[in-house]
């Protein structure tokens, strides 16, 4: 997402802050009221009147709700009238206890830090609020429409719907060809069938998404960069190819997708609708092994693999490390999460690990343990795994049922506590007497992007 919105968005409330503190007096709110206020009552708050605008704001104080508290933070950066935006800010600061420091998200951490009514008509407002930007942004919130997470934490990311362009079919070249890339640029290796391909991080940086006929199979790469997390899914689920796109809105700093055919929000970490008329249908993308490695490594491995052109249809600057360059330099978020977890930095990378087997359960391994302990085991619910990780510092994960590996080589040969050899490769591990062990679907993501999502999951560092 653009930073340069964020720093607009800042500068216009800061703003604000040169009024005199006389002026700056936060209006009396009355008790709370069991009646949530009319919609009509925000969007006066929002018009170019100022005397009515600010009459809004007031009764918004006077005759307050708790579910007025989301709508209020959420449109304070599109209040046009001067004297209203002031109001409203003096009004959230008294009700939260907390200053404004420059940055929405110190009042979107409160609100987020305890459970609130929602307002009836919160998706109307949103659609109100952002259809301005693109109108087609009403088709994902209008009439009310059934959701699974929060509407406060659905932001809006400072693009418009697949304003990060997605690639359909892109151009793919051989190795040979690729003399652009260098050996220690980050790749995301995908291997099926026999259909060995990369996608270069420097590429998928500008457009968050690949869909793309691999193995015989239509897949959706889907990269959150924010989150730092590139998910491979298989785009038919119950016999439906579903084409999926940019929505150009985030839920806890993580992509949210949509699809072409109903509007509905799909969650990037979990491949199910969130929002929408696909909510409760029961539908899960099922998620595919995609491998985070270098050039060099992948190319080592799949001499015959094909890669990403920088022929993309878009003049974008692919150079190594220029998209996100400053996001990726530091540790802040562009986006607040409800909570942080200090257990490790916010992007320190890590694997993350959640199967079908074992619902509710979820994993993450930081990377840095993976890269001392090459040959790991583990479990989540019943579901026994072996991840092996490569000098590259790659992972990959393996079912292991009763079996324990002692070693590898880094490259193709693994050795269990036997004394068994067994061969390595992007589907399975075989051993000479038949025995099969399958690939297993992880990814690489920032931790605080997969605590977000996962509050619950256990961490190994």
């Amino acid at each position: 997402m653009r930073r340069s919105l964020v720093r607009v968005r800042i500068a216009l409330l800061l703003a604000c802050l040169l009024l005199p503190a006389a002026q700056f007096a936060a209006p009396a709110a009355a008790p709370a009221t069991a009646e949530h206020l009319p919609l009509g009552v925000f969007f006066d708050a929002l018009g170019d009147d100022e005397r009515a605008a600010l009459a809004a704001v007031e009764r918004i104080g006077s005759e307050w709700h708790e579910s007025s508290a989301a709508l209020l933070i959420e449109m304070i950066p599109r209040i046009p009238a001067r004297s209203a935006l002031v109001r409203a800010m003096a009004l959230v600061e008294k009700l939260s206890g907390r200053a404004f420091d420059g940055d929405l998200d110190t009042w979107y951490r409160w609100l987020w830090s305890a459970e609130r009514s929602e307002h009836p008509e919160y998706g109307a407002f949103k659609s109100f609020l952002y259809a301005p930007v693109d109108e087609r942004f009403s088709e994902y919130f209008d009439g009310g429409p059934k959701a699974v997470i929060r509407f406060d934490e659905i932001r809006w990311g400072g693009v418009r719907r697949d304003g990060i362009p997605p690639l359909k079919n892109p151009k793919m070249i051989p190795a040979r060809e690729a003399r652009w890339l260098h050996d220690d640029h980050v790749v995301f290796g995908v291997a099926i069938a026999g259909d060995a391909r990369a996608y270069p991080k420097r590429i998928l940086a500008w457009h968050e998404m690949f869909k793309d006929r691999i193995g015989g199979r239509e897949l959706a790469g889907v990269y959150c960069t924010l989150c730092g997390a590139l998910v491979l899914y298989d785009a038919e689920a119950r016999g439906v190819v579903h084409e999926l796109g940019t929505s150009g809105f985030l839920y806890r700093s993580n992509k949210l997708m949509y699809d072409h055919a109903t509007k509905s929000l799909w969650s990037t970490l979990t491949g199910t609708p969130v929002v929408g008329p696909l909510v409760g249908r029961g539908i899960e993308l099922k998620s595919l092994p995609v491998v985070t490695t270098t050039w060099k490594e992948w190319r080592r491995r799949h001499p015959a693999t094909t890669v990403l052109s920088l022929d993309t249809g878009h003049r974008r600057d692919y150079g190594e490390g220029v998209a996100y360059r400053d996001y990726f330099a530091s540790d802040r978020l562009m986006f607040a999460v409800p909570a942080e977890d200090d257990r490790l930095p916010n992007k320190a990378d890590v694997l993350a690990l959640r199967f079908a087997e074992a619902p509710g359960e979820s994993l993450a391994i930081a990377a840095d343990f993976l890269d001392k302990h090459r040959v790991y085991h583990d479990r989540i619910g019943a579901l026994a795994f072996v991840v092996l990780t490569d000098p590259s510092g790659a992972n990959r994960v393996y079912e292991s049922k009763d079996v324990a590996f002692v070693s590898w080589d880094g490259t193709a040969k693994a050795r269990d506590s036997r004394g068994a050899a067994w061969k390595v490769d992007e589907a399975r591990l075989a051993a000479a007497d038949g025995r099969r062990l399958e690939r297993l679907p992880a990814h690489r993501a920032f931790w605080f992007g997969w605590h977000a999502a996962y509050p619950q999951t256990r961490l190994v560092r």
